[in-house]
C-alpha cells in the first residue's frame, strides 16, 4: 500500500511538472531555494538582499522556495512558494534563472532555455566533497549529484584553490565566475548597525563580547567534543581580553540541543535555531571550531579561531579525507582542553593577521567583498 501511495505521489509531481513546462518562461523571473528550503540564508540570501536594495538596477520578479513559508512572514520583497506544492512546480519551470546552494533533486528537469545556477554553500572546504569523497558517499547522493553537475550552467569560486576543486571533483566543465563568495560580503563589508540588533535578539549586551562555539558533526552523533569546561573557557578569555563574554553554541543540524545535557544560562546560550550563521560570525569575537568550513568565511573578520581537535587523527582515518593538513592552516590549534587554553593566552594578533594574508594568498583567495555584485550583474546580461 505505502508503495502505491509513493507511486501516485511520483506520478502526481510528474504531471504538475509537465503541466508546468506548458507555461511560458517570464525573463526576469528568478527562482530561488537554500538547503532544499530549510531557510532564507546563505549565498542565495545575501545576493537577494542585494538585489533588493537596487531595485533600480534589478528589475527582478524574486520567488524563493521554503518548507515553512510562514515562519517568513518577516521577509519582504519577494514572491514566497511552498516546496512541493503545485505553485511550486509552477513557478520552478517559469523561471528564467533558478539558484541554490545545494544539489537539486533527481526530479528536476531543466527547461533548455532555462539556467541554472550553483553557488555551493561555502567559500573553501576543508574536507574533501563530491568525487574527492565518493567512498563516504551514498551511491543516490552520487547519482544525484552528478545528474545535477550535468544540469548546471554556472558556478561560483570563492577562491582559485575552490575553482581547481570544483573543476576536478565536481562532475562538471562549465563556465565559473570566481566573484568571492556572496554571503561573504557581509563579513567584508561589516553593518554595525544590523549587528547591534543581532546581539540585540540574542539577549546579549551591547558591550559584551562573544565566543562562538561551533563543531562540526562525528559519526555516531559522537557528543563528547561539546564537553570543553565552559567556566574554565570563560575564565581564560577574561584573562585574555578583559571584559563580559558570552558563550554561545552552535550545534550541528542532525544534532538536538536535549541530547547535551548542558545547564543552559545568561552566559551559556544555545545559538542552533539562529537561521543565518553568517549573522552569528558576525558578532562574534572569538571562534572555537574544527573541521568546519566556518573557519574560512570567519578568517575576513581578522578576529581570532581556534581549531579544537581532540579526535584529529581519528577524525582524518575514519570520517573523511581533507584537503589541508589542519597544522598548517592558518588557525591555533589544539588536540586537548589544557592546549586549547594555551592557545588563547599565547595568541599573537600579528602573527595571526600575516599567517591569514599569507593562506589567502596560497588559495588565490577573489573575496573583495562584492560578490554579489558581480553576480547579480551576471544575471542580468543573460536573462
Amino acid at each position: 500500500m505505502k508503495i502505491r501511495i509513493q507511486q501516485i505521489k511520483q506520478w502526481g509531481g510528474e504531471c504538475l511538472i509537465r503541466l508546468s513546462k506548458l507555461c511560458p518562461i517570464k525573463r526576469n523571473k528568478i527562482f530561488i531555494m537554500s538547503y532544499y528550503g530549510k531557510g532564507y540564508d546563505c549565498n542565495p540570501k545575501y545576493l537577494t538582499e542585494y538585489v533588493k536594495a537596487h531595485q533600480d538596477t534589478y528589475n527582478w520578479d524574486i520567488v524563493w522556495a521554503f518548507n515553512d513559508v510562514g515562519a517568513q512572514e518577516a521577509l519582504t520583497g519577494v514572491r514566497k512558494v511552498r516546496v512541493m506544492t503545485p505553485r511550486y512546480f509552477y513557478e520552478m519551470y517559469t523561471s528564467r534563472v533558478i539558484l541554490t546552494n545545494y544539489r537539486m533533486t533527481k526530479q528536476f528537469h531543466k527547461r533548455p532555455s532555462q539556467y541554472y545556477i550553483q553557488t555551493w554553500h561555502s567559500s573553501l572546504r576543508l574536507k574533501q566533497i563530491e568525487k574527492d569523497a565518493i567512498e563516504t558517499l551514498g551511491k543516490d547522493y552520487i547519482e544525484m549529484a552528478m545528474a545535477d553537475s550535468q544540469q548546471c550552467d554556472l558556478l561560483i569560486s570563492g577562491c582559485a584553490y575552490s575553482t581547481h576543486i570544483f573543476q576536478h571533483a565536481f562532475w562538471y566543465d562549465g563556465p565559473i565566475l570566481e566573484c568571492g563568495t556572496p554571503r561573504n560580503d557581509y563579513l567584508k563589508n561589516p553593518n554595525r548597525v544590523h549587528q547591534e540588533k543581532i546581539k540585540e535578539a540574542l539577549g546579549i549586551d551591547a558591550m559584551q563580547k562573544i565566543v562562538l562555539y561551533a563543531p562540526t558533526f562525528r559519526k555516531g552523533h559522537d557528543l563528547s567534543v561539546y564537553d570543553l569546561e565552559y567556566d574554565r573557557l570563560r575564565v581564560t578569555l577574561e584573562k585574555k581580553w578583559p571584559g563580559k563574554w558570552s558563550i554561545l553554541i552552535r550545534l550541528h543540524p542532525h544534532l538536538n540541543s536535549d541530547d547535551l545535557h548542558i545547564v543552559w544560562s545568561e552566559n551559556l546560550r544555545d545559538a542552533s535555531k539562529w537561521e543565518d550563521i553568517q549573522e552569528l560570525l558576525a558578532v562574534t569575537d572569538v571562534l572555537i571550531s574544527d573541521y568546519s568550513s566556518l573557519m574560512f568565511d570567519f578568517s575576513f573578520t581578522k578576529r581570532p579561531c581556534f581549531l579544537y581537535v581532540p579526535d584529529l587523527e581519528t577524525y582524518i582515518t575514519n570520517d573523511r579525507g581533507l584537503y589541508f593538513d589542519v597544522k598548517a592552516l592558518p588557525f591555533g590549534i589544539a588536540e586537548d582542553k589544557e592546549a586549547l587554553n594555551t592557545c588563547i593566552l599565547t595568541f599573537d594578533a600579528v602573527a595571526y593577521e600575516e599567517a591569514l594574508e599569507y593562506f589567502d594568498e596560497k588559495i588565490g583567495s577573489f573575496e573583495q567583498g562584492d560578490a554579489c555584485k558581480q553576480l547579480a550583474e551576471y544575471i542580468t546580461k543573460i536573462m
